[in-house]
């Protein structure tokens, strides 16, 4: 299995998927939504009428006056007890309605949050995954340019050698070529930097490799137009990020109610059997002890809160405010989806305008690099020209491949708000 792990290329989706499959933090979210399965299901029982049994069992013995002869005589009894009891609520200001609704929105929303912390994981992931891309692809950029630079050094020595170039120039390129080792020490960390990172997110283990697939797919720079009103109504409604704003505010209102409702008298209906079996030293027998002994009875309450030190009238008025705060916060979450959705959309569009002329830029900047570079093994331009040259294409090289990257990240972020899940089957 460690072998295959090594030798294995890891793709976007498949890093997305073992991430979310090995999460603790998505695995605490199911445990979480069990609680409120549980709650709900305690919330349904709360309707049925709640039963106990109880049973005792006493032995006495000593000295005791007997009342027809005046005198102390040995005795002993024992005394069996067996009761039971039932509790119906009748009214209880609507606290049992709203807990039962307060706990079925709860196990939707715990279902939710399950998806919601899969899918923040996903995005995390997948920009933990872009970065290691990124810094791959510019390893092998700057590892091409220290090459590169590396037959330029060769060449000027020679040069040197039979008197067409000067020392300054073979300093030049030495100091080139040490700062473009330089540059791939420095990709490098950053890639180790950007490689723990996603270990990090995926939960892997540190003691296998992980290798990503590099290999970017076919894009095409057209995309569709969209319209993002229609892509923020249907996020409103579908996205785990609205939904879960959505939930806590339906939460806050049923506390609130709960609470509102311990305001208001309580009535429940009990009932009940009980018996008392008794044996002196002539016992009774137990089939008719607990027939003569046996007691029923029915009752009604009703209870009024009338002080309590304004505890119930506080929790009122807290469950109220924590309501009120809920609908803010779904504003704001509201508000932050929308514009979320309109820069995906943006960022989308503009990062394809700028790849497109940067692959242009590319092109036009290796051809400015190869007549520099002709130019100066001819001796018509120095060495600086030449380090600038290649400077500019490094760059033009990285930022195209930023902004691949990019373009393929913002696509998938307006897929994801228009409902299409991020980890592909």
């Amino acid at each position: 299995t460690a072998t295959v792990a090594q030798e294995k290329l890891w793709t976007l989706d498949e890093c997305m998927r073992y991430a979310v499959e090995n999460s603790p933090s998505v695995k605490k979210q199911v445990y979480t939504s069990d609680t409120y399965k549980a709650e709900r299901n305690a919330a349904v029982a709360s309707f049925f009428p709640a039963a106990s049994a109880k049973v005792g069992a006493q032995y006495s013995f000593g000295r005791s006056i007997d009342p027809a002869t005046n005198t102390y005589e040995n005795t002993s009894t024992f005394n069996n007890n067996y009761g039971l009891d039932a509790s119906i609520p009748i009214f209880t200001g609507g606290q049992l309605i709203n807990q039962w609704l307060m706990a079925k929105s709860n196990r939707r929303m715990g279902v939710n949050d399950i998806q919601k912390a899969k899918d923040d994981l996903a995005m995390k992931t997948m920009q933990a995954y872009m970065d290691v891309v990124y810094y791959k692809g510019t390893i092998r950029m700057a590892a091409e340019k220290l090459e590169e630079s590396n037959r330029t050094l060769y060449k000027t020595r020679r040069q040197e050698e039979l008197g067409l170039k000067g020392k300054a120039d073979v300093a030049q390129f030495e100091a080139q070529v040490a700062a473009d080792d330089y540059t791939l020490t420095h990709q490098q960390n950053l890639f180790n930097t950007a490689l723990l990172t996603l270990r990090e997110c995926m939960n892997y283990p540190s003691d296998l490799e992980l290798e990503v697939d590099t290999l970017l797919p076919d894009i095409n720079y057209v995309p569709e137009v969209e319209n993002v009103a229609e892509i923020f109504a249907y996020a409103s409604g579908n996205n785990p990020t609205a939904l879960q704003a959505e939930y806590q505010l339906t939460q806050s209102k049923y506390q609130y109610r709960i609470y509102k409702g311990k305001l208001l008298p309580s009535i429940y209906l009990n009932a009940g059997i009980s018996t008392n079996l008794k044996s002196d030293n002539a016992p009774e027998g137990f089939k008719d002890q607990f027939k003569n002994n046996r007691g029923e009875y029915v009752s009604f309450s009703l209870s009024f809160p009338l002080f309590d030190g304004l505890s119930r009238l506080t929790n009122a008025r807290r469950y109220r405010n924590n309501m009120r705060i809920a609908r803010e916060t779904r504003t704001e979450v509201f508000r932050q989806l929308q514009t979320a959705v309109e820069q995906s959309v943006l960022d989308r569009e503009g990062y394809a305008k700028e790849a497109i002329q940067m692959d242009k830029k590319v092109r036009s900047d290796e051809l400015a690099y190869r007549v520099t570079l002709r130019k100066y093994e001819e001796g018509l331009m120095s060495t600086l020209d030449v380090q600038t040259s290649a400077n500019t294409l490094l760059e033009s090289k990285a930022n195209l491949l930023q902004k691949r990257l990019m373009y393929l990240l913002k696509s998938k972020l307006v897929d994801y708000y228009k409902g299409k899940p991020l980890i592909n089957e």
